[in-house]
């Protein structure tokens, strides 16, 4: 299967800040553009509009970030532009910072209960998870679903620890469909 735009250009940062030695710098770089274009959504529309030339969007560019932001990103924002991949920006900031939270150790859990937990609860989760996983330090993500009616699911990356009632109760349903009698 072909990779997806998002993480062929988002690894291709990630390769360039590595050979660069700019991790850290281009991190916080990226992580600031996408609280400006989050902040100023119709920056992004500019730059998608297709009425305006790909020239006068290089410009633009060079005007807004030229001088304030790394040279090494504000290239790569231009190559995107003449690729036709600026649509794609969010995402590919998206992976690349992805890229450089698993680099640095830091895994992105994200957490489903149905009530609220305790912060003792949730220290007691980071420690564990830490302590199963290979990651150094946890980025911790809670949310609250009721309808799981108990236990919790835990998600990290493509990996999901499903615990709930929910899950348990469908499954039982499932396998006392199976069964016949006779």
């Amino acid at each position: 299967m072909a990779k997806l735009v998002s993480a062929t250009y988002g690894d291709a940062l990630f390769s360039l800040a590595c050979e660069e030695n700019k991790v850290d710098s281009l991190y916080e770089e990226v992580k600031s553009l996408q609280k400006i274009l989050e902040q100023n959504p119709d920056f992004s529309v500019l730059m998608n509009h297709p009425k305006v030339t790909k020239e006068e969007k290089e410009k633009t560019l060079e005007e807004v970030f030229g001088g304030r932001a790394d040279a090494e990103l504000v290239g790569f924002l231009k190559l995107l532009l003449r690729k036709d991949r600026y649509s794609e920006l969010p995402a590919i900031l998206a992976h690349f910072t992805a890229q450089v939270k698993e680099y640095r150790g830091i895994g992105v859990a994200n957490i489903t209960s149905p009530l609220e937990l305790t912060d003792k609860q949730k220290k007691e989760i980071e420690a564990k998870l830490l302590a199963t996983t290979k990651y150094k330090t946890m980025e911790m993500h809670y949310s609250v679903d009721k309808s799981l009616i108990g236990g919790l699911v835990i998600r990290i990356g493509d990996r999901v620890v499903d615990s709930s009632i929910r899950t348990k109760l469908e499954g039982l349903k499932r396998e006392l469909g199976k069964i016949q009698i006779a």
